[in-house]
């Protein structure tokens, strides 16, 4: 739990103001970029390998499958921590959004965790840290199977959480080099893995899931929320 949610919150400051400084190895700015985009790019492959079901079914032969999720939130936490502590700042800086506007930002910002949450909390069965499956193994239980449901922030976009993620990468009113590099690249990540995700909820679900494809946008909120439900709660 501490290196999953401990990194969460440490990302989220990360996010509004940007590199928290913890290691200073001075370098220049083309070379922090590069370190920068190396970072980013160990987070990339290290979710792209943990997701894929090679991987997983190759290490469910060392653990039990119900522990798989906290082994995932737990590498991820860890990968996570050496991203905000390595990160390196550059001097390079557009002029800093001061004042009002600073202001606007902030809500924004706050507006965006607010919605992050929501989303989590319209999965009724949403286990991010793998905690509930680890209990439910040591308690006997067998697991449930997930039902197609579309409830509160899923019934206005189809990824509320990429959505409210990306609000949150942009919101931060200091946008240095770095920052900006760090903008893109997390953007184009979240973009891609939503297209990629879409691809296994369709085969997970199948038509049920392509009519919510017609009825919800995907990633941008348009338009009034859209009621599917589908199987039991």
């Amino acid at each position: 739990m501490l290196s999953g949610w401990g990194s969460l919150a440490a990302f989220a400051a990360f996010l509004f103001f940007g590199s928290l400084s913890v290691v200073n190895l001075g370098m220049n700015d083309p070379t922090a970029i590069l370190f920068d985009t190396g970072l980013s790019l160990l987070f990339f492959i290290q979710h792209s390998i943990l997701v894929r079901k090679s991987f997983r079914r190759w290490m469910t032969r060392l653990i039990p499958e119900e522990y798989y999720k906290a082994f995932y939130a737990i590498t991820s936490g860890l990968v996570l921590f050496t991203i905000i502590v390595l990160w390196q700042k550059t001097a390079y800086s557009l002029p800093a959004v001061t004042g009002f506007f600073r202001l606007m930002f902030l809500l924004l910002f706050l507006i965006s965790i607010a919605g992050f949450i929501w989303g989590s909390r319209s999965l009724k069965h949403f286990d991010p840290l793998g905690i509930k499956s680890v209990l439910n193994h040591i308690r006997g239980r067998e697991p449930r199977k997930t039902p197609f449901i579309a409830r509160g922030a899923y019934r206005w976009v189809r990824h509320p959480l990429y959505f409210f993620a990306l609000l949150m990468i942009w919101s931060s009113p200091n946008l240095t080099a770095d920052r900006l590099l760090f903008n893109v690249l997390w953007s184009l990540w979240i973009v891609t893995g939503a297209v990629f995700e879409e691809r296994d909820l369709v085969d997970e679900f199948g038509d049920e899931y392509r009519e919510y494809q017609q009825k919800v946008p995907m990633l941008i909120p348009v338009g009034f929320p859209v009621d599917i439900k589908r199987g039991k709660d």
